[in-house]
């Protein structure tokens, strides 16, 4: 079947029939799979699966005439390969796939032996019964969680794990900033800069200390340039976490009232109103939406991501000391240049986009490989 059009599923799982796209980005990630197989000049079929009851609805924030949508019952018959992303299907659900000669995929796009490791030791629960599938044909696993997770699914799932390109599109940020000023892109303001540190905060692969210590560094040096810091996410380790607390109480920041630990917000919109540069800081993450969505609307990022080190402000693993001085570099030279920086960070994010020829070719060579595979499993 190689070099033909095939007919792929992409696995979500709906929680509401109008799910928001920024809840997090498991089916933003489908979408854009979806979006570039469609780029194929082989002019793949692609379905996304949604593997939960929900009803599906035309409420789903997405065109659902370009990337449709439906039941694994009414898709399970007419697949020649089944990508699962963003839900799992159960134990006969593979029996009958399996019987059908379809393709199985198992597309990771998480730090599950983080996770799991966490749920372990802290006792949170996952929300869902163990159950490791052993019957996939295929493990795929994008670049930023190969470190942590990639042996834990190869010996869990009994597979080898091949890595991945990386996929992601604009549409959904230019979307959603259509209609604020300026596209929701960044412009110059004042000589005081508005810091955002936007981290997660559920796990310690994007925590907002390292970040804050940055921000710290930068404020105690030339308290000026920093207006306000807000870290989001935040509200509830500052009210409810007493180490969280204890620790903020001996920065300069807190002290002069120049950080506030607020709650959750859509990037987009916190981008628009509230910031001049983002600092963060991942552990084992190198790669994610958020770092692209920042360089791709012109703001300054000052990160540690070693996988995108040519994007925004980069500084090496832990040194909050260099950190600080990429912060002082974007408040002293970004505004000088922030269209040349936003074209540039643009044509850079471009090899991550279903504009990529050559992206495209290369999932269209795992497509082959998958379906020629002697080792597939029967």
């Amino acid at each position: 079947m190689a070099e033909q059009p095939l007919r792929i599923g992409i696995t979500i799982g709906l929680q509401e029939e109008t799910e928001s796209l920024w809840v997090n980005g498991i089916k933003q990630n489908a979408i854009y799979l979806a979006k570039l197989f469609q780029q194929s000049a082989r002019h793949h079929r692609v379905t996304l699966v949604n593997t939960t009851a929900v009803r599906i609805t035309p409420m789903l924030p997405w065109d659902t005439t370009q990337y449709p949508v439906k039941s694994f019952e009414d898709v399970k018959d007419d697949l020649d390969l089944l990508i699962e992303l963003g839900g799992q299907i159960n134990e006969s659900q593979t029996r009958y796939l399996r019987s059908r000669d379809t393709r199985l995929v198992s597309y990771c796009c998480g730090p599950e032996y983080v996770q799991r490791m966490e749920a372990m030791i802290f006792g949170r629960s996952l929300g869902n019964r163990v159950f490791i599938n052993q019957e996939y044909d295929a493990i795929w696993v994008i670049p930023q969680i190969v470190e942590t997770s990639s042996h834990f699914f190869g010996t869990l799932r009994r597979r080898p794990v091949k890595e991945v390109p990386f996929v992601w599109d604009p549409m959904f940020i230019d979307a959603i900033t259509a209609g604020f000023s300026d596209n929701g892109e960044y412009r110059p303001r004042t000589q005081s800069k508005r810091i955002s540190i936007m981290e997660p905060n559920i796990d310690v692969l994007k925590f907002c200390l390292y970040p804050i210590l940055i921000a710290e560094e930068v404020y105690r040096a030339d308290p000026e340039r920093i207006g306000h810091v807000h870290v989001t996410n935040a509200a509830h380790l500052a009210s409810e976490n007493g180490e969280f607390a204890g620790t903020m109480h001996y920065l300069d920041l807190v002290k002069d009232h120049k950080i506030s630990f607020v709650g959750r917000y859509t990037t987009p919109a916190f981008l628009a109103e509230h910031t001049d540069i983002v600092i963060s800081h991942q552990w084992g993450l190198a790669l994610n939406y958020f770092y692209l969505e920042v360089c791709w609307k012109g703001y300054p990022l000052v990160h540690n991501a070693h996988l995108c080190k040519d994007l925004g402000y980069y500084y090496c693993g832990n040194d909050v000391n260099e950190g600080a001085r990429q912060v002082h570099e974007a408040t002293h030279r970004h505004d000088k240049d922030f269209v040349e920086y936003r074209h540039r960070q643009q044509e850079l994010i471009s090899r991550f986009t279903p504009a990529s020829s050559a992206l495209v070719e290369a999932y269209d060579s795992l497509l082959d490989e998958l379906m020629l595979s002697a080792d597939a499993l029967v």
